[in-house]
C-alpha cells in the first residue's frame, strides 16, 4: 500500500467510528484516535504501520498475545467444519474445551457452564449460588469490578455501580488493602485480621442465614492489583464455612497465567464453590467466559431446570480458541515465563522505578499483573489527580507504549509471553515519562 492510503485507511476508521460507534464508559466527544489495525504478540499498530508495545493487555485479557498462530489456525480449522451451533446439542470442541478447564481446578470440580464473558459468568454464579442456597444477598467489596450486566454491575463497588442499581439483595464491605487501610492496620497481617473481622460483622448485621454468597476477585485487578494479605482468603473461607454460605471467587482477570499461576488463588490456601473465568482462557480472541461449578452445587440442578442460558453459550469458535490457547501456554511454558518474568525482570525493574520517583508511592503484584499507584505527596499518599494521570498517559502513547491506566495508577500487564527485552523496553518508557511529562507542574 502506499503512504497516502494507508494513512487514509486510519482517518477512514477514525472517521467510521467517530460517526457511529458508541463507546462504553465514555463521554463520546471525548475519546481516544488510537487506531489498531493489528499485532502479534506484545506489539500492535495501526495501518500507516505505527507501532506500540502493548503493556495493557487490551483489557488485560491477551495473555497468550496478539495473534497466536496455533490459537487462530484453530478458529479457522473450526469456522471451516462448524461456525455455530445450538448449545442444547453435544459438540466435540465443547466438550474438549470444558475438559482442559477442570483440568487446572481443584478436585471436586467436573462441570462448566459457558458464557459470552465474565459478566455473564457472574450472573450466573450469582443465580446458582441463589437457587443452591436458597439464600439472597451477595456480599462483595467496594473495590471491586464483576461487570456491566445486571447483578455483575450491582456486585462491583466502584462508581460505575451507581448509576444502574436496579438489581437486589447486594451488600458491600471493605477488603483488604493496607496502603491505604480501612482499619488503621501497620502490618500486612493486621491488615488481614482486622479485615476479617470487619467482614465478620457485616456478615453478623445483615444475617448470616439470608447470604448465599460472598464474592471475591482472588486478586482485584481493575481496582488496583491488590494482593491478599496473609490468611485473608482462608479467613473468608472459613467465615462462610461456619455460616453456611458459598464462595465465589472472580478469576476473569486473575485467571489463566496473569498472576504466573493457572488461577490465582492457587496461591492462596483457599478452595472456592464457584470459579468465573473469561478473558485469559482464550485471550479474548472469540467471546468466551464460564462458570466453573463444585460438585455438591451442579448436582443441585441433576433433576432441577437451572433457569438460565444463551444462544452463544459453548459457541465452537470461542470452544476452539480455548482448546488451542491452553494447549499452547501448556506446550510453550507461558503460565512458568509469566511467572518468572513478574519475579527476575518486572517486580525489579518496577521497585527500582519506585526507588528513584517519589511519584510512586506503591508498587505491588506478582506475575504480569503489577500496579504502580502515583502520589502527588509521598508522605500524605494523596492521589496524583486525573489531569496528571491523563498527561502520563498521553505521554506514554506518544512514545509507543500502550498503558492501562485506572485512577492514580499505572497498571502493568503486559501479555504473559512478554520477554526481558519488552519489559526493560518499556521500563526505559516509564522512567522517561515519570521523568519529564510533569515537568514544570506543582
Amino acid at each position: 500500500m502506499t503512504e497516502n492510503l494507508v494513512e487514509d485507511l486510519d482517518e477512514l476508521a477514525r472517521g467510521l467510528d467517530r460517526d457511529h460507534v458508541f463507546h462504553s464508559w465514555s463521554a463520546q466527544s471525548q475519546l481516544s484516535t488510537l487506531v489498531v489495525a493489528s499485532g502479534r504478540g506484545c506489539r500492535v499498530w495501526d495501518h500507516a504501520g505505527r507501532e506500540y508495545l502493548d503493556f495493557s493487555s487490551q483489557l488485560v485479557n491477551v495473555n497468550i498475545g496478539h495473534q497466536h498462530p496455533a490459537v487462530v489456525e484453530a478458529i479457522r480449522e473450526q469456522a471451516e467444519l462448524l461456525t455455530t451451533i445450538a448449545p442444547s446439542t453435544v459438540s466435540l470442541a465443547r466438550g474438549e474445551a470444558a475438559k482442559r478447564i477442570i483440568g487446572h481446578a481443584p478436585p471436586g470440580f467436573h462441570k462448566v457452564f459457558f458464557t459470552n464473558g465474565g459478566a455473564d459468568a457472574i450472573e450466573n454464579a450469582i443465580r446458582m449460588a441463589r437457587l443452591h442456597s436458597g439464600r439472597d444477598k451477595i456480599l462483595s467489596t467496594y473495590r471491586s469490578y464483576h461487570g456491566n450486566t445486571g447483578a455483575a454491575i450491582v456486585a462491583t463497588g466502584d462508581w460505575r455501580r451507581v448509576p444502574n442499581e436496579f438489581a437486589r439483595s447486594h451488600v458491600h464491605f471493605f477488603g483488604p488493602y493496607l496502603y491505604r487501610s480501612e482499619f488503621w492496620a501497620s502490618t500486612p497481617e493486621e491488615e488481614s485480621e482486622r479485615a476479617l473481622q470487619h467482614l465478620r460483622r457485616v456478615i453478623e448485621s445483615e444475617g448470616p442465614a439470608s447470604i448465599a454468597a460472598v464474592l471475591l476477585e482472588t486478586v482485584p485487578g481493575t481496582a488496583g492489583i491488590l494482593l491478599p494479605p496473609p490468611g485473608y482468603l482462608a479467613g473468608v473461607r472459613e467465615l462462610c464455612d461456619r455460616h453456611g454460605i458459598l464462595l465465589i471467587l472472580d478469576e476473569v482477570m486473575a485467571g489463566f497465567g496473569r498472576t504466573g499461576r493457572w488461577f490465582a488463588f492457587d496461591g492462596y490456601d483457599v478452595r472456592p464453590d464457584l470459579i468465573t473465568f473469561a478473558k485469559g482462557v482464550n485471550s479474548g480472541y472469540v467471546p468466551a467466559g464460564g462458570v466453573i461449578i463444585s460438585d455438591p452445587i451442579a448436582a443441585t440442578f441433576d433433576d432441577r431446570v437451572f433457569p438460565g442460558g444463551l444462544t452463544y453459550s459453548g459457541h465452537p469458535l470461542a470452544m476452539a480458541s480455548i482448546v488451542a490457547t491452553l494447549d499452547a501456554m501448556e506446550s510453550e511454558g507461558i503460565v512458568d515465563n509469566a511467572r518468572e518474568i513478574g519475579a527476575t525482570e518486572i517486580g525489579p525493574a518496577l521497585a527500582d522505578l519506585a526507588e528513584r520517583h517519589a511519584l510512586i508511592g506503591e508498587v505491588r503484584g506478582e506475575g504480569v499483573f503489577w500496579a504502580m499507584e502515583l502520589v502527588s505527596d509521598p508522605d500524605t499518599r494523596e492521589p496524583l489527580p486525573a489531569a496528571a494521570m491523563g498527561k502520563l498517559k498521553s505521554a506514554l502513547v506518544g512514545r509507543g507504549l500502550l498503558p492501562f491506566v485506572m485512577d492514580n495508577r499505572i497498571h502493568v500487564v503486559p501479555p504473559c509471553v512478554v520477554t526481558a527485552e519488552e519489559v526493560a523496553e518499556a521500563m526505559s518508557i516509564y522512567d522517561e515519562v515519570l521523568r519529564t511529562a510533569l515537568e514544570g507542574e506543582g
